[in-house]
């Protein structure tokens, strides 16, 4: 008993390091070929589903996107709608990193997809950019594709007309709807649609502040879209302005007219006023002539109070002669 005891150490202490070595590695290596094998077949149909539509993923790549906590299904799916859809140049370690950091894999991809279809200069860094920015990127490419039309103003502030008034005082109340289409190369920093709103609704206020007459404007409403198209109201912004039209403009106050009777009863108040300072002058002078008369005839009563006391002094004293 107490030699078989003793066997296994004596195997053990006969092997040198190096077989040691080799051993563990063996080990180590079977072990990890069982893991591969086991983590393979449950994947073997997404990799043949791979293999089939040539999006060249790897079973080791398959097996690697699941020991991140990746979904492969995602992965797979989007690697193989590039493929049929000819865009072969995306890696599938940008597939991984991008959902790693939050995006959308699906949606990108659907971007590009659209985008190369309707031969549109977009590739993948700069969709994963926009993704990552918190912009819908498929939104953003069918608008490039489809352009959009935005209301001016678009009722949100409770406002339902742009109101401008004309050289000659005639108020005119305007409604516009602008064409536009994102700008991709300006998305990832540029103004979003609200200043594309407030830019157009203040050139056409400006537009209609410097004709000459509000007839001038009836008469020709597209003379507001031409001046607000030439001052480039899409720079810096993620749109790129297609056409401003000039839905319904309509005639408001007489503001000159209002403004000149405002202006009419100010002066008016003021004059007023000046009138009833002067009169408040005037009898305070009154009052102050009144005072002043009242005390000379005070003195007046005083120096004849005086005359018959400087009689009898004079009587008492015999100077007082007859003439």
């Amino acid at each position: 008993m107490n030699i078989g005891s003793h066997v296994p150490l004596l195997l053990a202490d006969d092997l040198t390091p190096i077989q040691i070595a080799v051993m563990l590695g063996i080990f180590f290596l079977v072990c990890g070929g069982l893991v591969f094998v086991f983590l393979f077949g449950k994947y073997f149909g997404l990799w043949l589903r791979a293999f089939g539509s040539r999006a060249k993923i790897s079973p080791f790549a398959i097996v690697g996107i699941a020991l991140q906590k990746i979904n492969p299904n995602v992965i797979v799916d989007a690697k193989i709608s590039a493929v049929q859809a000819g865009i072969t140049d995306i890696p599938t370690n940008a597939l991984s990193s991008h959902y790693l950091a939050g995006g959308n894999v699906t949606r990108v991809v659907r971007a590009l997809i659209a985008a190369h279809r309707a031969r549109i200069d977009l590739d993948w860094d700069t969709a994963a950019a926009i993704d990552l920015a918190g912009r819908d990127v498929q939104e953003a490419v069918r608008t490039s594709v489809d352009p959009k039309v935005i209301d001016c103003p678009d009722g949100r502030n409770g406002r339902t007309t742009l109101d401008g008034v004309a050289k000659d005082g005639i108020q005119l109340k305007a409604r516009a709807r602008v064409t536009v289409r994102t700008n991709l190369s300006q998305l990832i920093g540029g103004a979003t649609e609200d200043t594309v709103i407030a830019r157009v609704g203040e050139g056409i206020v400006s537009a209609i502040g410097s004709s000459s007459t509000h007839k001038e404007v009836l008469a020709n409403p597209a003379l507001i879209a031409q001046a607000v198209l030439r001052k480039s109201l899409d720079s810096q912004t993620a749109y790129e302005i297609v056409s401003i039209d000039i839905a319904d403009i309509d005639v408001g106050d007489n503001v000159g007219a209002r403004l000149q009777a405002d202006q009419a009863e100010a002066d008016m108040r003021v004059a007023r006023a000046k009138a009833e300072e002067r009169r408040a002058e005037a009898v305070a002078t009154e009052q102050e002539m009144q005072a002043l008369a009242q005390e000379n005839r005070a003195k007046v009563v005083l120096a004849e109070a005086e005359i018959p006391m400087a009689m009898a002094e004079a009587f008492q004293s015999g100077t007082l002669r007859a003439p």
